[in-house]
């Protein structure tokens, strides 16, 4: 009877000793020499690396977690983390992520004005306006065979069953050769100036030579370019600024201003 009571109690005790350990392993991604690296921080590694968690993925996210670890367990071991020189770099380098964020943060909050989206709308749409132009073409490598298809097509052939078979441009060549509404200021020289001397729906006299090859161009449309207004155009007048260094280094200036204005400094 005794002898049953104690294999009970040590049954009881082996299944609370294997719950915990599963408990704690279910928590975690690996643990290292004893040290847990947390299963949270392994999620967030395959987050910000942009790929699909798979367990492809989450295998080698692991690895580089371990990596990791194993290196800085043997920093601590060879006492290389106690050197002033390298206590100084870590903190340069966590001061540099720290910077980096606060601006990010202060920038999304406070640091695009309304004056800034102005100045950067106006200078985008003086670039705009003056006249979109629709055309078609058929794209094909020597002056010989674009002769022959002009003269087809003069005699009646249909443009766009031509551009279809014979148009070394395969994205229009599915349309019939039509492109998409186009500032002049986007295409090759050749092709834009021979495309702006015709009116709509009159085709060029003679193929033109481009870096591409020969073109028979036909203009099939032309209209005033439409300017979006600010609203349409906010996120990327953002995106814009963002990502310009002299508008970075201005704002960079005038939040340290800010901060600076606000601090007791003594």
């Amino acid at each position: 009877m005794k002898m049953s009571n104690l294999v009970k109690k040590i049954s009881i005790a082996l299944l609370v000793l294997l719950t915990t350990h599963s408990y704690t392993y279910a928590q975690n991604a690996v643990v290292v020499n004893g040290t847990p690296i947390p299963l949270s921080k392994l999620d967030r590694l395959i987050k910000s690396s942009g790929q699909e968690n798979t367990p492809e993925v989450r295998n080698k996210a692991r690895d580089v977690l371990i990596t990791k670890e194993l290196i800085s367990q043997e920093a601590n071991k060879r006492g290389i983390t106690k050197d002033p020189q390298v206590q100084d770099a870590i903190e340069q380098a966590r001061l540099s992520v720290i910077v980096s964020a606060v601006f990010e943060d202060w920038i999304s909050k406070d640091g695009i004005k309304d004056a800034d989206l102005q100045t950067a709308y106006d200078s985008m749409k003086s670039q705009m306006g003056g006249k979109e132009y629709k055309a078609s073409h058929i794209l094909v490598e020597n002056e010989k065979l674009a002769k022959s298809l002009l003269t087809q097509i003069k005699a009646g052939a249909n443009f766009g069953e031509l551009a279809k078979t014979n148009s070394l441009d395969k994205g229009s060549a599915v349309n019939g050769g039509s492109l998409d509404w186009v500032s002049p200021s986007t295409l090759v020289a050749e092709f834009s100036e021979a495309m702006t001397a015709l009116t709509p729906g009159q085709l060029a006299a003679a193929p033109v030579k481009s870096q591409f090859g020969w073109h028979i161009i036909k203009l099939e449309d032309v209209r005033e370019q439409k300017i979006p207004t600010l609203a349409e155009v906010k996120p990327q007048l953002i995106q814009m600024l963002t990502q310009d260094q002299n508008f970075q280094k201005a704002k960079f200036m005038e939040m340290m201003e800010s901060f600076k204005a606000k601090a007791k400094i003594q």
